[in-house]
């Protein structure tokens, strides 16, 4: 049986994307770990799942109901501990990353701990013999763009206190939350929400300008701007597949269905 982990902050994720992809593993057999900092049961954005930002911009009725079920299941009431000593990442064989606008999801974008997880998993995610896969969407990707290895630095050359350090999006292809929707979503409900769509704050990078700065060339960021039609990426060379926001996950949740079978057969 395959075995897929959750990577959450204690509060903030899109319930679309945590709720949607869970569905989907689950009807795939998949056996289903939720990991927090310290154990905690998670709770995703309320911003999405009620009031009148639900209505607006949130969740569905059918993804509410999913995220409902999700929430009563033992994998999410038992959740893991990744700063637990000793915990590891290599007894599954797909780790994903959800995404999320609120400044909670910060907990896992900036924790060391889940950078150090990351460093050590993602190079086995290398075709053609790697047998380990990664997914992520909308600012789920940044945890990747954040994740910094010692394998060279862009110059290539060792600096004065060893090796340059570089994401391990480095030479990878990838899509995330597109920075025109992000900016589009951050100006329309600031008069209502404040800097909420803006996960750092007013004026920082925008999730695309995150990504893309840890990438080996701007190109090798892909993207859609149409909402309408389902986007995923698939990377040539590693077993990781990206996208860009809820209305990707039905379509993020097949393929990676359908790579983890690959993968594990």
């Amino acid at each position: 049986m395959a075995k897929v982990i959750f990577l959450m902050a204690d509060y903030g994720h899109d319930p679309s994307e945590t709720a949607v992809p869970f569905t989907a593993f689950k009807e795939a057999g998949f056996q289903v770990t939720f990991a927090t900092e310290n154990g905690n049961v998670p709770r995703c954005d309320s911003r999405m799942l009620e009031g009148i930002t639900q209505l607006i911009l949130g969740a569905k009725r059918s993804v509410i109901a999913q995220y409902e079920t999700m929430a009563r299941s033992a994998e999410w009431t038992a959740p893991a501990s990744w700063s637990a000593p000793g915990f590891a990442l290599d007894a599954y064989d797909l780790v994903f990353l959800p995404g999320g606008h609120d400044r909670g999801v910060r907990q896992v974008i900036d924790s060391p701990a889940v950078h150090a997880l990351l460093a050590a998993y993602f190079p086995q995610t290398r075709k053609p013999h790697g047998r380990k896969a990664v997914g992520a969407v909308c600012h789920g990707v940044m945890v990747l763009s954040e994740t910094k290895t010692a394998d060279g630095g862009d110059d290539g050359e060792p600096g004065p206190r060893g090796p340059p350090r570089r994401s391990v999006l480095h030479g990878v292809t990838t899509t995330a939350l597109p920075a025109r929707f992000e900016q589009l979503a951050f100006w329309a409900t600031r008069p209502f929400l404040g800097d909420y769509y803006k996960t750092y704050g007013a004026g920082s990078a925008t999730v695309e300008e995150s990504v893309t700065a840890a990438l080996a060339t701007p190109a090798d960021f892909r993207s859609s701007l149409s909402p309408a039609a389902p986007f995923v990426v698939e990377d040539e060379a590693h077993n990781y597949v990206s996208a860009r926001f809820p209305g990707d996950v039905d379509l993020l949740g097949q393929r990676l269905v359908a790579l983890v079978k690959s993968i594990t057969l």
